[in-house]
């Protein structure tokens, strides 16, 4: 039996947000996005590229690139996660898919324009690796945690993710902002060096959690089956016990819609600030570290109203906020009123992000060992949201030429959550109200 609430454990599973969440800052949210709009941006061509032959704006190519590489993970997740908890493989795919993840970043110090496919690729993979090593991290949170621990400690592990890639990100843009402090001439070096560094940090920082972490015990039932059959036969479990409970389908159509909007939002916020805004890299830099500074206040601080009021009062607040935040996202026209919708922007992300993955994990069965199957849905889910998410900001931006008009057309996906989400409220005061006629 796996101790619950174990110090040194949780600690050890909070550094992998440390190690892999650079990559979520660096890669996808601030130099990387920079650094490829400058590149892709040519006197001859404008913001047009060509990608194996056919012609995309920049910004919508990596976004229909980091769409495929999360449906990809979609398909993929289900059945990986069902053969690791049926087999025993969760920190098997855990360390397969950092170690791709990290790699790919490497692989990204040689990213030019010459090299655009071969980059884009890269890109891929490197989300592909990411979206693989959270899934397979978060379904051990309700192992190392109890339930009236998992708000607390869903919210260390992503203060750790915020302050371990701040420090990687400041390292990171002493070489972007002051290049000749190293003799750098190059211009393109000090980003693709910044590449380089993630994945090193990601892959030494995971070494972290990949020792301490309780190994798996594969399923009795499983023993002598397939890949396949054993898959099939964990699936299909855990699917007719996700169909019994109610509030857990219902709060994951929420959670679907409204990551749409909060996923999207995070990665094309830095794109966003430097092509519609004019922001220079320096102002934006200075908005990405306000976001993950507040960010960890949010994520403590929603863990901490959580308790008062309850996880889905709190996440009604928060999209509330989320909708507001997408209007004004429409028509500000300067740095100053970016940097404080950012300040918003960072305390709301931090807070819904962590409150989301711990109330998904308390309600999942008691001492359930599908952890991995379970989670694959609350991931796939996410994922497939940032699919529709990264597709309609994309097409909408081709379409009407503006971004503005991709950021306020996310304010029907908060809505449609906030649907749900008042719906959920219901479900749980009507089980609440069943636990209190039932007493003596």
């Amino acid at each position: 039996m796996i101790e619950k609430n174990n110090k040194k454990i949780i600690r050890s599973w909070a550094f992998f947000d440390w190690a892999n969440s650079a990559y979520n800052l660096v890669i996808t949210s601030t130099i990387f996005p920079v650094y490829y709009a400058i590149i892709t941006t040519t006197k001859e061509h404008g913001d047009q590229v060509s990608f194996f032959g056919k012609t995309f704006i920049n910004t919508a190519l990596s976004n229909y690139a980091l769409a495929v590489a999360y449906l990809i993970m979609v398909l993929l997740l289900p059945i990986l996660s069902s053969y690791a908890d049926a087999k025993g493989k969760k920190k098997f795919f855990m360390t397969f898919f950092t170690y791709m993840g990290s790699l790919a970043c490497m692989g990204l110090y040689f990213f030019k324009l010459p090299t655009l496919e071969f980059g884009i690729i890269c890109f891929v993979l490197a989300a592909m690796g990411y979206v693989g090593g959270v899934m397979f991290n978060n379904s051990y949170l309700p192992i190392i945690a109890s339930v009236d621990q998992q708000d607390r400690v869903s919210a260390k592990g992503f203060s750790y993710g915020y302050i371990g890639s701040v420090i990687l990100q400041i390292i990171c843009f002493v070489f972007v902002l002051k290049p000749e402090l190293f003799g750098i001439v190059d211009k393109s070096f000090p980003a693709r060096l910044s590449f380089l560094l993630v994945g090193i940090w990601w892959f030494i920082f995971a070494q972290i959690p990949f020792k301490m972490l309780p190994k798996d015990i594969p399923n009795a039932s499983a023993v002598g089956k397939g890949i396949l059959k054993s898959s099939f036969s964990e699936f299909s479990k855990v699917w007719k016990q996700l169909k019994e409970m109610t509030f857990l389908k219902t709060y994951l159509v929420a959670f679907f819609f409204y990551s749409m909007g909060v996923q999207t939002i995070m990665l094309a916020a830095a794109g966003f600030g430097a092509k519609v805004l004019k922001l220079e890299s320096d102002k934006l830099i200075i908005v990405i570290l306000i976001i993950q500074l507040v960010a960890i206040l949010g994520a403590w601080l929603m863990s901490q109203l959580a308790k008062k009021v309850g996880n889905v009062t709190v996440l009604l607040g928060v999209v509330m906020v989320w909708i507001a935040t997408c209007v004004c996202a429409y028509y500000i026209t300067n740095a100053t009123q970016f940097y404080g919708l950012a300040a918003v922007v960072g305390l709301i992300m931090g807070g819904i992000q962590s409150l989301s993955r711990s109330t998904y994990s308390k309600f999942l069965p008691a001492n359930s060992t599908d952890t991995a199957s379970f989670f694959s849905f609350y991931d796939a889910t996410e994922k497939l949201s940032i699919v529709i998410g990264l597709f309609s900001f994309a097409f909408i931006e081709e379409q009407t030429g503006s971004m503005r008009n991709s950021i306020i057309a996310l304010t029907s996906f908060f809505i449609i959550g906030l649907i749900f989400l008042i719906l959920l409220k219901k479900i749980e005061q009507k089980a609440i109200s069943n636990i209190v006629d039932l007493q003596p």
